[in-house]
């Protein structure tokens, strides 16, 4: 048996279905460059003549180097020939190289969802993958329900399969299509039919209704076929689909499984999960395996203090290898070993025995049982760091700053909320003062303070605030209650950085979020 795996991608089909998840044409043709980039085998392009995004997107796919483009659909319908079914004369007007045509292989679900024989459902698939390999068309067929229909009907869900296989198809897909299969069963299931199709020939379409569609997956690999079908990060309807993004670095760094990915490409699979998030316009999983913020991000300075002699004690592999670093959380359960770690990161090059390392770590723990969080605000977290060791230049002082709301309503009798800012503040020895209008208080006085700025500092310009979140952390406070606002900021450059501020006033603790990410920036 070969150790190469073939992979397959259904993002731009699979991944559509999930709620939320709406693709424009420009983001298909771009997910689909990235993957082709990648060295993902065959791309599923979505299902022609189904809708009119998928129809747009065969009418103008992007070129691919690497990658067979490939088309979703079904096959013939009953009571009508394969070459006269209008479904089957889309997929081949496509222009794809590879067509995948869905079949019913659960003997309950012919009868009772097709309300027909088993034997036209045969007849079905067979003609319709010989069609596909008349036209001169890669072939794959999914097996749908194969798993449960196994479990109800091993001899017919077998022969759904091996018609499938005779009729010539390349790649007979076995689908766990309601996700319910665990994978001692899959390994079961797949090592039975192995023996019947060449897993040369098979592949595994997994959902993951019950978390295990990674663990289904592999354990499918190990027992014969060759072909993984999923989606970047798992995206899909209900509960997902297979996540490529773990399925690949597990078959490749854990199992030894060559695919069409080279070592060298590995490393842009954080870049392709950021890509994802960045086209789904959300906030990606920082707990993701392999690809998340969160996944090589240590807190506890025990382990710190440990990794520092051995780097494998509490990481499985080098984050590098899939274009992840590894990030040493500052918090309130920090010891010397963090700050000191983190500081290194920073290009601050201390002593364990400095006064300042015993002082700063005092000061984060201060802090944040006043309510700061600095594993989630690493620019404020530098920003203390190099204030107490007196390399932060004062580039702007704030003497005061005003906000004014007003709700009324105007000459057009709408009910309208107006915010003003006004800020006094000093650069070098020059008094300035601007006052700004802005869609509610925060804006205003982020308007308010580059208006005053940005004759000194320009860079200021290309900074866009980019995420603002509010949390409460003494509820049974009410509205007296303290709050903690963290603020995400980006520049022109694509440099993400994030601040943070805590009051009992929610303009104060957004304002000092504010001040530190300009400050951040100008440092």
């Amino acid at each position: 048996m070969t150790d190469r795996v073939y992979l397959y991608d259904s993002t731009l089909r699979d991944g559509a279905q999930a709620r939320g998840v709406d693709f424009t044409l420009a983001d298909k043709q771009a997910i689909a460059r990235e993957l082709d980039k990648l060295g993902i085998d065959t791309i599923e392009g979505g299902w022609p003549g189904a809708n009119p995004g998928d129809d747009m997107f065969f009418a103008d796919p992007p070129k691919l180097k690497h990658a067979t483009l490939s088309a979703f659909g079904m096959t013939r319908r009953a009571g009508r020939s394969a070459e006269n079914d209008p479904g089957l004369m889309a997929l081949f007007e496509s222009g794809a190289q590879a067509i995948c045509l869905v079949g019913k292989a659960w003997d309950g679900q012919v009868e009772k969802a097709l309300g027909i024989s088993k034997a036209e459902n045969l007849r079905m698939v067979e003609d319709s993958l010989a069609l596909v390999v008349k036209k001169k068309k890669e072939a794959l067929f999914d097996a749908e329900h194969f798993f449960d229909g196994y479990k109800a009907n091993p001899d017919y869900a077998l022969e759904v399969a091996k018609a499938a296989y005779d009729a010539g198809c390349r790649w007979v897909v076995l689908c766990d299509t309601n996700g319910g299969s665990l994978p001692h069963e899959i390994a079961r299931i797949v090592g039975e039919v192995v023996k019947h199709i060449p897993g040369s020939h098979l592949g595994i379409h997994c959902h993951n209704d019950t978390e295990s569609a990674v663990a289904n997956s592999l354990a499918a690999v190990r027992a014969g076929v060759r072909q993984v079908q999923g989606t970047i990060a798992g995206v899909g309807e209900r509960c997902g689909n297979a996540n490529l993004l773990s399925i690949i670095p597990n078959l490749m760094l854990k199992m030894g499984y060559k695919t069409g990915i080279a070592k060298e490409k590995l490393v842009h699979l954080t870049e392709v999960a950021h890509m994802l998030d960045e086209r789904l316009s959300r906030v990606g999983n920082p707990h993701a395996a392999y690809v998340g913020s969160a996944a090589f991000a240590h807190k506890g300075g025990l382990h710190v203090s440990a990794m520092a002699k051995d780097s494998t004690s509490y990481e499985h592999i080098d984050p590098a290898l899939v274009g992840n670093a590894r990030t040493i959380l500052v918090s309130d359960k920090a010891g010397r070993s963090n700050i000191i770690d983190r500081l290194n990161q920073m290009g601050i090059r201390l002593s364990s025995d400095h006064p300042k390392i015993a002082e700063l770590v005092s000061e984060v723990k201060h802090r944040e049982a006043q309510g700061y969080a600095y594993e989630g605000a690493e620019a404020s977290f530098e920003l203390l760091a190099r204030r107490m060791l007196g390399e932060v230049k004062e580039f702007f002082t704030v003497r005061q700053f005003r906000v004014l709301d007003e709700r009324r309503w105007n000459a057009n009798r709408q009910l309208v909320t107006l915010s003003e800012a006004t800020i006094k503040l000093f650069v070098d020895d020059e008094e300035i003062m601007t006052v700004a209008e802005g869609n509610g208080p925060v804006n205003a006085l982020d308007v308010a303070l580059r208006k005053a700025l940005l004759r000194h500092y320009p860079k200021l310009k290309d900074i866009t605030l980019t995420d603002y979140k509010v949390r409460i952390l003494t509820p049974h406070e009410a509205t007296r209650a303290l709050t903690r606002v963290m603020i995400e900021s980006r520049d022109g450059k694509g440099r993400v950085w994030n601040t943070i501020g805590v009051s009992p006033n929610i303009i104060d603790a957004s304002f000092d979020a504010l001040q530190d990410a300009l400050t951040y920036k100008l440092l």
